[in-house]
């Protein structure tokens, strides 16, 4: 009888798997272990078969376990069943808009109209949200203006059913990342019932809002990476090239949704390094085979996650072709290409000339055209001139007349062209006041000067002149419409004109800030490009052959996107937080994860004092060993990257965005938990230890639905008096005086 050579303690490594070597045979016969489930030594189930690694004798033995229940598919199948009751219970309640679903049901009928519109987020989320509804038969003609506008008789059901449909395969997922990684249906199963009866997971999957989209992304990328890592003794193999292909797809879903999904392309791409370290550690693969390797993640885990997120923005503007509500936000020659806006197939001169008419727009967001009105700035604002502002909007007194510094009517004589270096002056259209600045502090950033319409009819002083810088450009370069950054120092005080992008007072029509800034630093605020052009004298040109290529647009839609997103700041009276509120806060079920963190800690640093003292202990405690440091440790890297960067980050933020974090953290639950109940025969006997495993499961699985049993008024509607009020049924569980219900 042959046997193989093996030993327990060559097993646990800083690696699943140890370079694989030749392993020697022996002819001579062993007598077979004592079966004693103390015992050091393995069992022949435990010894190396032919080219195995150890990492994958582990995997073979837990698979081959005797003490699994015998129907994966039936607990499986009971996860699915109370996660899609949980979520499409009362889908169509409340019957009208809800909290954000005034964003993301309005863009999703924007896609069905095909109209134009700015959001923070890339597209993918809200194109499903649109698709949902076209498919369900809503028109698109719902306003969504504000939330309690109730539905009345449009279908606004197949866009939450989508969102809890997607938030219903979370605990699926989870239960079967925790599977794969532990071999333990205990810890899968607390996983997924920490998530079926989660309240705020519930509530966030059951209203149109992108987190349960993004969330299923995010789950399916961590499920695809973890069977694609049970693969790795299949290399290039159908089921090999699947799982990471399908993990490539799922990242860029993730990405395609929110710029959050970067932190779960983080985690993929830490798993992907430690693969290939290890892949170049095993001395028996040939370099050229480790190419292969490296050559096979590149294509389907970087280039094909952005050819398809490419073509998520590609699909996203071939359906926005119409002028929308977004169009300020982005770049006139962007504006060109949008069917309804004034700029789209519009012809116009090439080049400013003097005398000609122009629009200014400013680079920032919402940074608005140069504007101006016959009100003047209050007593006590500077000086009592005409204001000039920034209007978001476009308007006939947006329009201003181009004139040399010395030329009452610049329409006489050739139409020369303005270049770099020029000094003109700029005639409000309307008013005939000049565009001028002096040394008198502007009326919200006081650091800069203010900005006025002074004289009238052409007439002013030398306040009123400015000299045309292209940004980039040299003296004698002609400005470019559309095209040419300009920015406009104002000749007496040398200042640059500049758009704040703070709101005025009521006094101001609550229009943007334009002020003149003494720092000369080139930023958007104070470059400025011309938008519309009207000079009879000079021959036009279509706007078709400046419309900007696909990747320009794809660009600066990102740059808008970007900065949008780091420009948010909370509304009157909005509810915000801190990170550090997120896991402490809510209820039972997130207390329970808070805790088990902590414990996490605690085991694995306990564990690894242990074995770096030489502790002697069975094979299979080793096994849940390495499963709380490995597959808890990917859980707890995956929690670290999707709450920490929150930290740094300066934009508002709100509880939801700990969501994903959460997932992680009760995937880490379930591994925590599922070690404390294997490992309680260290300190009873085998027979009461099984007892104890067995009342502690129920109890946990009692305590969430208890939890669940308590606050679930909170996901499906309350009754009654409030909270705060006497005789309500939500008092008793109000524990805390900073909950709101």
């Amino acid at each position: 009888m042959e046997n193989k050579q093996c030993t327990a303690h060559s097993y646990i490594t800083g690696d699943t798997t140890i370079r694989n070597r030749k392993l020697q045979t022996f002819k001579t016969p062993r007598a077979a272990p004592p079966n004693d489930k103390k015992d050091s030594h393995l069992s022949k189930d435990d010894c190396l078969q032919p080219d195995e690694t150890h990492g994958e004798s582990y995997h073979r033995r837990r698979r081959s376990s005797n003490d699994e229940p015998p129907s994966r598919s039936g607990l499986l199948l009971l996860v699915a069943g109370l996660s899609f009751s949980t979520r499409l219970y009362k889908i169509k309640e409340p019957p009208h808009v809800c909290w954000d679903e005034t964003h993301f049901g309005k863009m999703g009928s924007y896609y069905i109209n095909r109209t134009f519109f700015f959001d923070v987020h890339p597209p993918l989320g809200k194109l499903l949200i649109g698709l949902a509804g076209y498919m369900s038969g809503y028109d698109g003609t719902f306003p969504f203006t504000k939330p309690g506008d109730n539905y009345e008789h449009h279908n606004y059901w197949g866009m939450r059913g989508l969102c809890a449909g997607l938030g219903s395969f979370l605990p699926i997922f989870a239960y079967l990342i925790v599977l794969e990684l532990s071999h333990s249906h205990t810890a899968a199963l607390i996983a997924a019932t920490l998530l079926i009866f989660d309240t705020g997971c519930i509530t966030i999957s059951q209203y149109i809002l992108l987190d349960p989209i993004l969330m299923f992304f995010i789950m399916a990328a961590v499920l695809s990476m973890v069977k694609f890592n049970q693969q790795q003794h299949r290399p290039f193999s159908a089921p090999w090239w699947f799982w990471m292909v399908l993990t490539g797809v799922n990242l860029s879903g993730a990405l395609g949704v929110k710029f959050v999904g970067l932190f779960v392309i983080l985690l993929v791409g830490l798993n992907t390094v430690s693969d290939l370290w290890r892949l170049l550690g095993d001395l028996d693969l040939m370099l050229v085979d480790f190419v292969k390797h490296l050559l096979a993640r590149v294509v389907a885990l970087i280039l094909l996650p952005v050819f398809l997120y490419v073509t998520i923005f590609a699909i996203h503007f071939v359906v926005l072709n119409k002028s929308g509500p977004g169009d300020g936000f982005f770049s006139s020659a962007f504006q060109s290409r949008l069917i309804g806006n004034n700029l789209h197939n519009a012809s116009m001169p090439e080049y400013l000339a003097y005398g000609s008419t122009i629009t200014l727009k400013n680079l920032r967001i919402a940074g608005g055209y140069l504007h101006s009105h016959w009100h003047l700035y209050p007593e006590g604002v500077g000086a009592k001139q005409q204001q000039v502002t920034a209007y978001l909007h476009k308007d006939y007194n947006n329009l201003w007349l181009v004139h040399r510094q010395n030329d009452t009517n610049s329409q006489r004589g050739a139409p020369d062209l303005v270049r770099h270096g020029d000094i003109i002056r700029l005639e409000h259209k309307e008013t005939t006041r000049n565009l001028h600045s002096h040394l008198h502090e502007a009326p919200l950033t006081k650091k800069h000067f203010q900005v006025t319409g002074y004289g009238m009819n052409g007439t002013g002083d030398n306040n009123d002149l400015w000299r045309v810088e292209v940004c980039g450009g040299r003296t004698g370069d002609p400005v470019k419409v559309l095209r040419s950054k300009v920015r406009f120092l104002h000749k007496a005080t040398g200042c640059v004109l500049f758009s704040s992008g703070k709101t005025l007072p009521k006094w101001g029509w609550e229009q943007v800030e334009v002020t003149c800034s003494p720092y000369l630093k080139e930023t958007l605020s104070s470059q400025w490009n011309i938008e519309d052009h009207i000079n009879p004298k000079l021959p036009n040109i279509s706007l078709s052959v400046l419309k900007p290529h696909f990747l320009e647009i794809l660009i600066e839609s990102h740059i808008v996107m970007i900065r949008g997103n780091s420009g948010l700041k909370p509304k009157d009276n909005e509810v915000t937080s801190k990170p550090w509120h997120w896991p402490i806060n809510y209820q039972v079920v997130w207390w329970l994860n808070l805790a088990c963190l902590g414990l996490y800690l605690i085991l694995v640093a306990v564990t690894s004092v242990a074995f770096q003292r030489g502790v002697s202990v069975s094979q299979r405690r080793r096994e849940h060993c390495f499963v709380l440091m490995r597959g808890g440790g990917l859980f707890f890297l995956g929690w670290l990257l999707h709450y920490i960067p929150f930290y740094t980050m300066g934009r508002v933020l709100y509880f939801h965005h700990y969501f994903p974090a959460m997932l992680f953290n009760s995937m880490l639950t379930g591994i925590t938990l599922d070690f404390l109940l294997k490992m309680a025969d260290l300190l009873l006997p085998l027979p009461f230890c099984e007892q104890l495993q067995r009342v502690w499961m129920v109890f946990i699985l009692l305590v969430i639905l208890y939890s669940f049993y308590l606050f679930h008024p909170l996901t499906y509607g309350m009754t009654g008096p409030l909270a705060h009020e006497p005789g309500s049924s939500m008092a008793r569980v109000k524990w805390m005086e900073s909950w709101d219900f």
